[in-house]
């Protein structure tokens, strides 16, 4: 399969069969992941793999749109480790790109894949570094939930971004899309506070 292919097949998988998924292919999977772009090069990402059923039992109580986990037989729990960090704040675009990395290596590796968040969400991530008995200065990012779909894929949706797309400068201002209700600031300053490092 090659890139292309893989970016515009890829779905979000949110039932699996009851096929397991071997260890092997999921450290290949991690391997092909590891290979993502990052700030300075710092790879500040490490990887805890669920593939216990009583772990994963608990994974939806935490996350309640983490559904999936009902019948995934295997996640991936992507955690930034900030003392890797070259340039402070940067991990969690790094950590996104790996987490996007993983579903494309899994769509290839004929894996159904789906992304569910924990960061920037505190109680999540308490409950997350409870679960997986992290320790200080690790932060769980995001949960890639893996298996076997047991549906076919559907046909494909035209996400093309024409509407989406401007250059130079942001074209149309009429049409420009309004400000949120609340700035992001403030959480981003919440989370400095909050979250453990």
């Amino acid at each position: 399969m090659n890139v292309i292919t893989a970016i515009t097949t890829r779905r979000s998988v949110r039932r699996f069969n009851s096929t397991g998924v071997h260890r092997e292919l999921l450290q290949e999977v991690i391997d092909i992941a590891s290979a993502a772009p990052s700030s300075g090069d710092a790879r500040p990402w490490s990887f805890v793999v669920i593939d216990r059923p009583e772990l994963l039992a608990q994974v939806s109580a935490i996350n309640p749109y983490a559904t999936a986990a009902d019948t995934a037989p295997a996640g991936i729990v992507v955690c930034g480790v900030l003392h890797r960090e070259k340039f402070p704040g940067f991990w969690v675009q790094d950590c996104s790109a790996c987490t996007y990395a993983i579903l494309l290596a899994a769509h290839a590796k004929g894996l159904g894949a789906n992304w569910t968040g924990i960061y920037p969400m505190r109680e999540r991530v308490d409950e997350f570094r409870r679960l997986l008995q992290l320790p200080e200065g690790v932060i769980p990012f995001s949960l890639v939930l893996l298996g076997y779909s047991d549906r076919r894929p559907g046909e494909p949706i035209d996400r093309e971004a024409h509407d989406n797309t401007h250059y130079n400068i942001w074209e149309n201002q009429r049409s420009s899309i309004a400000a949120p209700q609340t700035s992001a600031a403030p959480l981003a300053t919440q989370q400095r506070t909050t979250i453990k490092r």
